[in-house]
């Protein structure tokens, strides 16, 4: 007889993994199969090790401003051994994650996990075994894998993928060809270069294109990058490689050859259910391959739910936490919550850090709002000015009829902390409000949010509204 467990959990990535915890502590009989690393792409070749060597990419750029500081020395990196340091943080993080699951008695299985029926599951492990699972509820958390655009194809130590990159020490050779404009080469052209590599970044189209940031943000960001001679060659397109002998010459559209010592690939990734059989069950998948899902994050199935990287175009950790927070809910209380991706932070490491949720200007428009800006500097930041880190802002906007949050993004160090700020009010009427009555220590970046607010409350005649005032 097969197992029965109240939800199945496919892949163990940061909304796998998630799922699986958070059901189990709201008492539910779980099941995680995972057929590769667990923790999945975040952790083992993603959001986890990038985060090391940022931080580590970061302290290289603290140290040329130590001189005024009295400090009389200046780091320089070795990408093969930060490569190993992400590794033993990789190790730690897996351990406990491993460790937090059995604690919680979820039944781990490792293979790789097909439809049999729409309830059950066969799991064939890599000693040629196969066994079978049922379960009331079904999670797909089974990410994504690494896009390879013509004319590339991967050759390890000369053509990696991103996913390839953590999988062994970086290939010799300090010349790098880094291809992309997304979230991933953006973050890569930094740390590369902060790691002592000497990088070509290429790419067709504008860096962070598809992620509504600002026009002041992105500037913000090339300057950030010219300052450490970092520039994307835009608008460039490949004809043809050769990666035979000792380099790697890249034939560039503009006729122009290219040598360097290896290419990293930071073009994206596509979502992943080869060998689930979803066909065989009725589950749809779009033109792009991401399977189809309702507000509910319910598939065509509605017991079977798709969660992260599968069925969100956004693609980031963040959101298939968020997805997979709203799934376990939806199951257990019966499909109350609906997702809403604007709403999950994004946010880039770069040589800045941005952050970023909910509405742009353009977006609020065409949804009927008028919008109204709120604005402030860290410039003049007395911690910012005291970290001789004060590049970057907060930038707020809401509605300028009633006041509603419509939507933020912060540039500037430890942006990926300061954003949660804008996400942790009862409800979007009501944010600014608490912003603006909030206590905040000081010095502190937060007090910018706080700044913020208040220029948007004057500006636009919103005190009333913002501060409660005559309530």
């Amino acid at each position: 007889m097969n197992q029965q467990y109240d939800l199945a959990v496919i892949g163990s990535g940061p909304g796998g993994y998630r799922a699986a915890t958070l059901a189990a502590l709201r008492g539910l009989k779980v099941a995680i199969i995972e057929r590769a690393e667990w923790g999945g792409c975040c952790l083992n070749r993603g959001c986890v090790p990038k985060k090391d060597w940022h931080h580590t990419a970061r302290l290289i750029v603290v140290s040329r401003d130590f001189a005024a500081r009295g400090i009389r020395s200046e780091l320089s990196a070795d990408m093969n051994i930060a490569w190993h340091h992400q590794k033993k943080v990789v190790a730690t993080v897996q351990e406990s994650y491993i460790d937090y699951m059995h604690r919680l008695k979820i039944a781990t299985f490792t293979g790789h996990a097909r439809f049999c029926s729409p309830h059950e599951l066969e799991i064939h492990d890599s000693q040629g075994e196969n066994r079978r699972i049922r379960a009331s509820s079904i999670i797909i958390a089974t990410g994504g894998s690494a896009h390879v655009p013509e004319p590339f194809a991967p050759i390890p130590g000369k053509i990696l993928t991103s996913d390839m990159l953590f999988d062994h020490e970086p290939p010799r050779g300090e010349r790098v060809a880094l291809i992309g404009s997304g979230v991933v080469a953006t973050e890569f052209a930094f740390i590369f270069s902060m790691l002592g590599k000497k990088v070509s970044w290429l790419a067709r189209s504008p860096a962070l294109r598809k992620i509504p940031f600002s026009t002041q943000a992105k500037t913000t960001l090339h300057d950030a990058l010219a300052r450490h001679d970092i520039t994307l060659l835009q608008g460039e397109s490949f004809t043809g490689i050769d990666a035979e002998g000792d380099t790697v010459r890249l034939q560039l559209g503009s006729g122009e050859t290219l040598e360097v010592d290896w290419v990293c690939l930071g073009t994206g990734r596509v979502p992943h259910t080869e060998g689930l059989d979803l066909d065989a069950v009725g589950i749809a998948t779009d033109d792009k391959g991401f399977i189809v899902r309702n507000a509910h994050l319910q598939t065509t199935l509605p017991h079977i739910y798709a969660i992260g990287d599968v069925a969100s175009p956004a693609m980031t950790a963040n959101h298939a936490i968020s997805d997979a927070t709203i799934a376990v809910s939806n199951i257990i209380e019966g499909n109350t919550r609906e997702q809403d991706d604007r709403w999950v932070p994004i946010v880039v490491y770069s040589a800045i850090e941005m952050a970023r949720l909910g509405l742009d200007e353009d977006a609020a428009e065409d949804e009927g709002f008028e919008p109204a800006v709120g604005f402030a500097a860290f410039e003049t930041s007395p911690r910012a000015l005291g970290q001789d880190d004060a590049e970057g802002f907060v930038r707020l906007i809401s509605d300028m009829d009633d006041g509603h949050f419509l939507g933020g993004e912060i540039i500037g160090s430890e942006a990926g902390e300061l954003i949660h700020l804008l996400s942790l009010a009862p409800d979007r009427a009501s944010l600014l409000r608490w912003l603006a009555r909030g206590t905040y220590n000081h010095p502190a970046r937060a007090e910018e949010l706080g700044n913020a607010t208040e220029t948007l409350a004057s500006k636009w005649g919103l005190s009333d509204v913002i501060f409660g005032e005559g309530q």
